[in-house]
């Protein structure tokens, strides 16, 4: 009795990927269109709010702003070509998600590996949907076969068995996430293993 639990993929032929990139938070005064891409806003030593999205930049007399919006707004607009009011925030208080180099080094677990600097956002590196707390509502990435990523998606369930023995969660796609927010319609999901998906 007791005794380790049967590791899931023992004796398995199944593909193992390597993690998907990390997001970057760059400045938005860097340049590059705007418009729909995911930003983080905040002031330095004080705190950052994520799940945005930008409109171009606009100047008015000599600043210049970047229209943000909630991430559900933004993708209600999209589908249904209607206006949104968006804030004007100062650029130099805007970063865009970009994405960075994939990391494939063993992190440290102690609390000096995760401090970071308060003059700009942290980068996000992805956590294995198994290592994970918990999955639901939370942004995921799909690794498909050839090594490639699938992202815009949100995890609908926590980790399961599947009909078939397998260790799975569902997801969708954001539009469809927050389609149900607004609608009530219940979203088009799909089945990932457990081995080819991450928190982003």
């Amino acid at each position: 009795m007791g005794g380790p639990l049967p590791d899931p993929f023992a004796g398995s032929s199944e593909w193992a990927p390597g993690p998907p990139r990390p997001v970057v938070p760059t400045p938005a005064t860097m340049g590059g269109s705007l418009r729909g891409r995911r930003v983080l806003i905040g002031l330095p030593g004080h705190g950052w709010r994520a799940d945005l999205r930008a409109d171009e930049k606009v100047v008015q007399g000599s600043r210049t702003y970047v229209p943000v919006m909630p991430e559900g707004e933004w993708y209600r607009a999209e589908a249904e070509q209607t206006e949104v009011f968006a804030p004007l925030v100062p650029v130099e208080r805007v970063w865009v998600e970009e994405l960075g180099m994939a990391d494939t080094a063993n992190k440290r677990a102690d609390v000096m590996s995760r401090l970071v600097s308060m003059d700009e956002p942290p980068r996000r590196n992805p956590v294995a949907a198994l290592d994970a707390d918990g999955l639901t509502g939370r942004r995921v990435v799909q690794i498909l076969e050839d090594g490639s990523e699938r992202r815009d998606l949100r995890a609908v369930t926590e980790l399961h068995t599947s009909d078939e023995g397998d260790i799975c969660a569902r997801v969708t796609t954001e539009l469809d996430w927050y389609r149900w927010s607004w609608t009530g319609k219940t979203p088009r999901t799909l089945t990932v293993a457990v081995h080819l998906l991450w928190l982003e």
